[in-house]
Order: structure tokens, then sequence, then C-alpha cells
């Protein structure tokens, strides 16, 4: 009955993190926030399989310098696209997909953090944001306020 319950408990906080992530939406103007360089992701069982760019708020730059921890309100974009190969060279296809992190102490089931997931058109793509995102975060940057990249690899 206690692992009912706690079963229970857990599927409640990710259903409640992924209705709130749902309600989310871009941030307008952040196409002119700090970009970071193109990154590649080879590796074909990625979730970020593509090329993407991530895009630093004013209010997280100064943390991300730094390595964290980051100010409430923070704020990255990573838009990701498609590789095409241009003569053994990977470039740029279509776009993919946009994700969003913001800072969010509310966002307890997702270590102070609210992720959401859009298409390529910026409507809310509905990615699981605890097992896609939080898990992943968790595990590669649980001692860096959860953000996976750095800001050595950023420029």
């Amino acid at each position: 009955m206690k692992g009912i319950a706690w079963a229970a408990a857990l599927l409640w906080v990710a259903a409640a993190a992924t209705a709130h992530a749902a309600g989310a939406s871009l941030p307008k103007g952040y196409e002119k926030w700090d970009m970071s360089k193109e990154k590649v992701i080879a590796d074909k069982n990625s979730l970020f399989y593509g090329i993407h760019n991530i895009y630093v708020d004013k209010k997280a730059m100064a943390a991300y310098r730094k390595g964290g921890p980051y100010p409430e309100g923070s704020r990255f974009v990573v838009v990701q696209h498609s590789i095409k190969d241009a003569g053994g060279k990977p470039t740029k296809g279509k776009r993919n997909m946009i994700v969003l992190m913001t800072k969010d102490k509310k966002q307890t089931a997702t270590g102070g953090w609210l992720f959401a997931g859009f298409t390529a058109e910026g409507k809310p793509s509905g990615v699981d944001t605890v097992k896609n995102c939080y898990e992943c975060h968790l595990k590669e940057a649980g001692s860096r306020d959860l953000v996976i990249s750095r800001y050595a690899d950023f420029r």
C-alpha cells in the first residue's frame, strides 16, 4: 500500500510539472539574447541529435560565466536544427525543436527549474519534462545548478 501511495505521489508531481510546462511560452525576443556558437550533437540516440544554439538572457549570463548558481528568473532557450550533409560537413538543416529552461523556485519536482519543450513553430510539444529534461540535467549537471552547458563552450 505504501508503494502504491508513493507511486501515485510521483505521478502527481510529474503531471503537475508537465501541466505547468504546458502553460509556458517562449520569451519574446529571445533571438536577441547572447547566442552560443553552433554545437553539433552527432549521437543519433541523443534527444538533442542535431545542430543547436543556446540563447542566454541577461539575468543568467553573469552566473553562467561563473558556472552558477542562477538567480530566480534566469532563462535559457535552446534551438535545435537537423543535420544536413554538405560535402561531408554537417550543416544546419530545418529547425526541429526549441527548449526553454527558466529558474523558478516553485518547480520543486524539477529542481527549481521550469523546463518546456516546443515544436519548430513554437507550440508546446508535450515533452515529459521530468523524464526528458530534469532527470538528464540532474545526472549531467547536478553540481552546476542543473545547467549542462558551460560558458567556456558557449563562445
